[in-house]
């Protein structure tokens, strides 16, 4: 009997692992699977040549914006934008065009904002279906095998939600049941949204707050599934079953900024972020209990600053990218900078004991990291495209995909 309990408890788990195998394997979404910004890649070039790994090719034909692509066994989805109509793009893995999808305007903006227009957000896959915005606030889901678009909503016109000065940028999150976003409006902040059908399962007014342009991060907690999320003035987290707000943290005032554009990173118990807003909060650690009720400061630290370049957590450390182009690391306990490393500011990711930092110059740095001290092992100059430098890199299957506006560009980088 006892035998019997092991073989059944091996093939449980055997079958777990099964799942969670075929889920990364056929899901793909805004930085990364746990969207923190971490690829699960081994194998990775310790060095580059002088002149950047091999282009293995190149996709022109995506329009205005800086979307980054989400990478799937079969293909890469990505936004993209013609005439001011926004597009779901579905290339194969040889950077052949599939098939292209309208899904609404695109976001070209006014005034200050006009000068970053086109396609922000990055599409979710799950199993046979992609999920995507436009930056006008359209959210529609669409068959991956040839694009046709099973439901669409707009976030102004059916939720009651509120299009921000720079676009609608929110990369939705999924799961089995749900698609999760952030209208922004006083009586519908957040939404839940069957993701077969697109009719509203739940609102949450919450703190009828203002708008912020980051995206949502989905945990399993032990007692409850949760949505982590941030609002102008909040980080919040949420009961995805039904919606209610169970915890939140105030993100101080401002005088200006204070869009809150990153996405928060869970891990071992802690929310990280990084905001931008002066004066604020700049980086911080927060302690999430294990229900999710209670969020506790661990430390902050005012002087380090991002806008949207994300961060990334590697053994407690937390890692981001500051102005007068720096790499800094910050220490666990209290969150002051032990160390840091000159590399064009911008986008940063990490896979395989690197970090892969997308400057807003357009120079890419392979940086290796061996527990203690980072070091330039690789460095390229993104010359094609368009526009600016504000994509984050994706790494898939020893491939890296570096999106500058009209190009996407392919990096074999295994």
């Amino acid at each position: 009997m006892k035998n019997l309990a092991i073989v059944i408890s091996i093939f449980l788990f055997g079958l777990t692992q099964g799942c969670q195998q075929e889920n990364r394997e056929t899901s793909a979404q805004w930085r990364g699977a746990m969207r923190d910004g971490i690829f699960q890649e081994t194998g990775l070039l310790d060095t580059w040549p002088d002149n950047g790994p091999e282009l293995l090719w190149i996709y022109k034909g995506l329009g205005r914006g800086f979307a980054a692509p989400a990478v799937t066994a079969e293909g890469l989805f990505v936004n993209g934008e013609h005439e001011g109509d926004s597009y779901l793009f579905a290339l194969d893995l040889e950077g052949k065009l599939l098939w292209k999808s309208p899904n609404g305007r695109e976001f070209l903006g006014e005034g200050f904002s006009s000068t970053y227009p086109g396609a922000r957000s990055t599409p979710t896959v799950y199993g046979d279906l992609v999920y995507t915005s436009s930056g006008t606030g359209d959210i529609g889901c669409f068959e991956t095998a040839g694009g046709e678009e099973k439901w669409n909503i707009n976030i102004s016109g059916d939720l009651d939600g509120i299009l921000g000065y720079f676009g609608y940028s929110e990369s939705v999150a999924v799961d089995k049941e749900h698609v999760y976003c952030f209208p922004g409006g006083a009586s519908t902040n957040i939404a839940a949204l069957d993701r077969f059908t697109g009719k509203i399962a739940w609102t949450q007014s919450a703190h009828r707050d203002t708008f912020a342009y980051g995206s949502p991060v989905l945990v399993d907690l032990a007692e409850r599934p949760i949505l982590i999320h941030t609002s102008r003035h909040h980080l919040v987290t949420m009961d995805r079953r039904n919606g209610d707000l169970l915890a939140s943290y105030e993100l101080e005032g401002y005088e200006y900024d204070g869009e809150h554009c990153n996405t928060p990173v869970y891990t071992d118990g802690n929310i990280y972020f990084v905001a931008n807003d002066i004066p604020g909060q700049g980086a911080m650690k927060l302690e999430l209990s294990d229900d999710g009720l209670s969020i506790k400061e661990i430390w902050r630290n005012n002087e380090i600053l991002n806008n949207f370049g994300g961060l990334v957590v590697v053994d407690g450390v937390l890692f981001t990218m500051v102005k007068g182009n720096k790499l800094v690391a910050l220490d666990p306990g209290n969150g002051t900078v032990t160390d840091t490393l000159k590399a064009a500011t911008g986008s940063i990711i990490y896979s395989d004991n690197k970090f892969f930092c997308y400057g807003n110059n357009g120079t890419v740095n392979m940086v290796s990291y061996d527990g203690n001290r980072m070091e330039v092992a690789g460095q390229l100059k993104v010359k094609e495209g368009s526009g600016h430098h504000f994509s984050h890199p994706v790494i898939a299957r020893g491939i890296m995909y570096i999106r500058h506006g009209d190009a996407i560009m392919a990096y074999k980088i295994r």
